[in-house]
């Protein structure tokens, strides 16, 4: 198989190009920064498989529409993609929120992954099958206190896969909407915008998912039988019970 897996320099991204790597399929990674994605792809081509790293930003909608467009031939048959890339800026009540951070999820969290799937679709409905795998949150399941426009931006990918599953259908395209609770990630690190001290306090008490964790699910997810479709799956640690209650120790 090919799979195309945005925000890959890190997090969810590099450790599920690493798992599809291992068990012996080829990789298109994007991340915006270009030393640490030749640094994944180096790591992913450790693996024995082809892999094509492409820098870009998926918010730049005319960088994604050429890039994917003009793939090269040996590349265009891609079978599944994962919009992975995403963050959360801030955490902040809404009325001291502040307004660029909104608009960098926004642009991110929602308008990416809409640059990419439609990019990648035409290559999905020319072979008659393909599939998307949308990294929602458990965020987009129910909204927390200053959580607001992130949270909102992840309600969107969920209605987003749903929309796609629906309109998809004739193409024999499945779409999957993979919702994880809270992962020992940089994520909270980009958050709290550097401040490792109230990111490292999110993880502090109880064992959160590990990156590998989700890759795993998405590879599970992507080598069901042709007929199966997983099309919403929410996963936590064994401590969080959803977006909000977590029990810590």
């Amino acid at each position: 198989m090919t799979i195309l897996i945005t925000g890959a320099t890190s997090g969810f991204g590099k450790a599920i190009a690493l798992k599809f790597a291992a068990e012996g399929h080829r990789c298109i990674i994007t991340g915006r920064r270009e030393d640490r994605l030749q640094e994944a792809a180096s790591e992913i081509a450790q693996h024995n498989v082809e892999v094509l790293p492409l820098t870009l930003d998926v918010r730049d909608r005319t960088v994604v529409e050429d890039t994917i467009t003009n793939l090269d031939a040996q590349w265009q048959d891609i079978d599944i993609l994962v919009n992975n890339a995403g963050l959360a800026l801030g955490r902040d009540s809404f009325e001291n929120a502040d307004i660029d951070d909104w608009d960098t999820m926004i642009d991110t969290n929602v308008k990416g992954l809409l640059y990419m799937s439609k990019a990648v679709l035409p290559y999905f409905i020319k072979n008659k099958k393909g599939h998307i795998i949308n990294i929602g949150s458990t965020a987009g399941k129910e909204v927390y206190k200053e959580g607001n426009v992130y949270c909102a931006s992840k309600f969107a990918v969920n209605a987003i896969s749903q929309a796609q599953r629906i309109d998809l259908l004739p193409y024999g395209i499945k779409v999957t909407c993979i919702n994880p609770g809270a992962a020992e990630t940089e994520f909270s690190s980009v958050r709290f915008k550097g401040d490792e001290q109230k990111a490292a306090a999110v993880y502090e008490g109880y064992q959160a998912l590990k990156a590998g964790d989700v890759a795993d699910v998405v590879y599970y997810c992507s080598t069901l039988p042709p007929n199966v479709c997983i099309n919403d799956l929410v996963m936590t640690s064994l401590a969080q019970a959803n977006s909000f209650y977590t029990y810590k120790q």
